[in-house]
């Protein structure tokens, strides 16, 4: 059997997962730091961030960010109302 080369890593290094989330190098070395972005020390020099844990916070994330739209649209949504009652 032949090895497919075309088989998708399934970790990336701090600098590829920061160009992933769309951060600076700087920013996803804090997170890791801070505990935020989950990654596995391998060496003392080495780093790597499982592609499941990036796909997870994002996931994440993203419902984080519908409870806080819902609570921004019942503002949006009172505050329609009084001024419709004016």
């Amino acid at each position: 059997m032949e090895q497919n080369d075309r088989t998708e890593r399934l970790v990336m290094t701090v600098e590829e997962a920061g160009a992933a989330l769309g951060i600076s190098r700087a920013t996803a070395y804090s997170l890791v730091q801070q505990g935020r972005l989950p990654a596995i020390r391998i060496s003392d020099r080495r780093i790597i961030i499982p592609r499941k844990a990036i796909d997870d916070l994002l996931a994440s994330a993203g419902t984080q960010k519908s409870h806080e739209n819902s609570a921004g649209d019942d503002n949006g949504r009172d505050n329609g109302h009084s001024s419709a009652m004016r």
